[in-house]
């Protein structure tokens, strides 16, 4: 198997990064910490470690100054559960699965997974069963379905779901063929623009504006760590778009947050104006939605060549599943993660990943890619889309290999965590949350805006600092 600072090498060399870069890294700590058959540890790790390497390469193309990069795998994969160590003046996670969530039997003796957090992806598997949202209920109507033929029925009709299939399964499945050919992150040049300089600022993405159209984990971790290390991040939203108020307060440190009704052409036309000044627009709508908006990107290098637009889907850009609405959860249950869990730990049934690692990993990797993106638009110029998704992330996952006996690890208990934390004041009371794991010697990460509820900010850009550039 590849030791960690091989698979770091892996991805900063896939995205255009010089290997020497790689001689500034320390990565500490051994795998592994969490009981796994994967490598958990190190997929946080490395994606994390990616992350500071490319903000201290930007700071270098800014100031002249290099600058050390540690990475420890503990504090890694303790961040990557950042949700599960938040407290909210001093309370924890109220954060609940809705009722009917979760596992079920069908007809033909195998497994599905409901994701019905949001109250329109409730209704929907409710009307494909046609049941009360209870319980006993939903699991009675199941008896009546293949598993298959339920999945493809609930998404037909606006669920999201998953059948819980074997890796071999999964391989033979045509999507999986077509996940196989697209890059862990993607960067492609899609239209003409002049190099842009950088802001003036004493951080390394100091000044650089971030539009994070994103909700629940993935997009939002990737929108917080640019704002780790000093990017203007701010955070759109809906008045009426559900969202998890636990993770929203967990990936809002380091943010402006503020609504636009995208529905009216009002709404549309502030968010053109914010894009005409922005430098990175990422986003996790599925292409059809966003390009109905008039956000797609060629609609975006359009409204503003130049810029870097960052694209997150469940599974990929390309093939029969494209377009396929996903979480962490249904990835995991579908290609293969949950069977081999469950066989490896001796359960009968799924069994889950210790943590969303393919939502957090693949947020890095965003994060990554779009500074990578943004390096070389300063040196080459252009227009650049970034593309990845939870499933080729798990794919990546998948490929590090497996752990023998990593279920005699044990679980991380508070004290192990407890130097990772950090206090400080947010829109909703004291908190305390992981601090970020990737350490950059000259120019520290941390948040310098405190989570606030959405759309606490107008949406409009702050000033851009003066000073040094």
């Amino acid at each position: 198997m590849q030791t960690p600072r091989e698979i770091l090498a892996d991805i900063w060399t896939s995205a255009g990064g010089d290997p020497s870069a790689l001689d500034v890294v320390t990565l500490s700590s051994e795998e592994p910490q969490l009981p796994s058959s994967f490598r958990v540890a190190v997929a946080a790790q490395a994606s994390i470690a990616a992350t500071g390497l490319a903000a201290a390469q930007i700071w270098q193309l800014r100031s002249g100054q290099s600058q050390g990069v540690a990475a420890d795998m503990r504090h890694a994969v303790v961040e990557c559960r950042s949700e599960r160590y938040l407290r909210v003046d001093g309370k924890g996670s109220p954060m609940a699965w809705d009722a009917i969530a979760g596992i079920y039997n069908t007809r033909d003796a195998r497994f599905v997974r409901l994701h019905t957090n949001f109250p329109h992806h409730r209704d929907a598997v409710c009307k494909v069963l046609n049941c009360k949202a209870e319980r006993d209920e939903v699991q009675a109507a199941l008896l009546q379905w293949d598993a298959e033929a339920f999945e493809t029925a609930a998404y037909a009709n606006g669920g999201v779901v998953a059948m819980m299939r074997s890796r071999e399964e999964w391989l033979a499945h045509p999507h999986a063929s077509a996940l196989a050919e697209q890059p862990l992150v993607s960067i492609e040049k899609i239209g003409d623009a002049a190099p842009k300089s950088w802001p003036a600022g004493d951080r390394p993405l100091a000044g650089l504006r971030v539009l994070d159209l994103s909700r629940v984990i993935a997009g939002p971790v990737a929108g917080r760590t640019l704002a780790a290390h000093g990017a203007d991040v701010l955070l759109i939203s809906g008045p009426d778009l559900p969202f998890i108020p636990w993770l929203t307060i967990d990936t809002g440190r380091g943010k402006l947050t503020s609504f636009v009704e995208l529905k009216s052409e009002q709404g549309r036309g502030v968010l053109r104006d914010l894009l005409a000044d922005a430098d990175i627009f990422a986003q996790g709508y599925r292409p059809q939605s966003i390009a109905a908006l008039g956000f797609s990107p060629e609609d975006a290098a359009k409204i503003n060549p130049g810029i870097v637009y960052v694209s997150l889907s469940a599974y990929g850009h390309a093939g029969p599943w494209a377009g396929r609405r996903g979480f962490d959860s249904l990835v995991q249950t579908a290609t293969g993660f949950n069977h081999a869990e469950g066989e490896a730990a001796g359960v009968e049934g799924p069994k889950e990943l210790p943590a969303q690692m393919l939502d957090h990993a693949t947020g890095y990797l965003m994060a990554f890619g779009a500074m990578m993106a943004r390096a070389r638009q300063a040196r080459e110029g252009g227009s650049w889309h970034v593309r990845v998704s939870l499933a080729r992330t798990g794919q990546w996952l998948w490929n590090l290999g497996r752990i023998a006996d990593g279920f005699a690890t044990e679980d991380l208990k508070g004290d192990a965590v407890k130097p990772f934390v950090e206090e400080m004041s947010s829109g909703f009371g004291p908190l305390r949350s992981v601090s970020h794991s990737a350490l950059l010697s000259k120019t520290p990460a941390f948040w310098a805006r405190p989570a606030m509820p959405l759309g606490s900010h107008p949406p409009q850009w702050p000033a851009r600092p003066s000073g040094r550039g």
